[in-house]
């Protein structure tokens, strides 16, 4: 591979496991938000998606990665801004800063129980496991509890602030076996999720054996 990341279209598959949160404005994170986007709100508080994946070899790169996305809204509609990502892969970490502005940082990952089983237990450190900017970790657990009929399919977009287009959409679709379960999530102090540490999820899910594509080929700047 001549290029430092693959282009877009990303055609990925893997297992999932997304964890839906209420959080005030106030306890969040100043992120930063493309222009004219804005925050989802119900009532004080904001909505947040986790999502620990494992990318399976099969798709245009294997590796691991939690995304924290924000739910936000534009003058089309909803949408969500991945606002904190930590991967295991320097190319998806560079593809995904240059195509789309996703501000990726290097992880290192403990994953366990992934495969088809009921439970499923993540972990990450920031930066390279034998450096020196590794810190306090976070850790999720998991466990099915309901499977879903068929492979639903789901649509979505990305707003990114991009250094170079301002705004840059995302395009994504998604399908995959969808159990609903329940989930927790450990953060140490001072990680950077530990506004998350012993909150109640409102809604969690595995996707399982999932095939999605991210990104159109054609650049989605605006």
């Amino acid at each position: 591979m001549t290029e430092p990341f693959p282009p877009e279209p990303w055609h990925l598959r893997g297992d999932m496991f997304a964890g839906l949160w209420l959080v005030s404005r106030q306890e969040l994170p100043d992120w930063p938000l493309p222009p004219g986007v804005r925050p989802v709100r119900l009532g004080r508080r904001c909505v947040l998606v986790t999502f620990w994946v494992d990318y399976r070899p099969g798709g245009t790169l294997a590796y691991r990665e939690l995304l924290v996305a924000l739910a936000v809204r534009d003058g089309r509609g909803p949408a969500a801004c991945a606002v904190e990502v930590w991967v295991d892969d320097e190319r998806s970490l560079a593809g995904g800063r240059v195509l789309w502005g996703v501000p990726k940082e290097r992880g290192h990952f403990v994953f366990g129980g992934t495969a088809p089983t009921s439970r499923a237990r993540m972990s990450v450190e920031r930066g390279e496991p034998a450096g020196d900017t590794v810190g306090p970790s976070v850790t999720g657990l998991h466990r099915d509890l309901l499977p879903l009929p068929g492979r639903p399919p789901v649509r979505g977009r990305l707003l990114q602030p991009h250094p170079v287009h301002g705004v840059c959409e995302v395009p994504m679709r998604l399908s995959g076996r969808v159990r609903l379960g329940r989930a927790r999530l450990v953060a140490e102090p001072g990680s950077p999720l530990d506004f998350l540490d012993g909150r109640k999820v409102l809604l969690a899910a595995s996707v399982r054996g999932f095939r999605m594509t991210v990104g159109s080929g054609e650049g989605r700047p605006r």
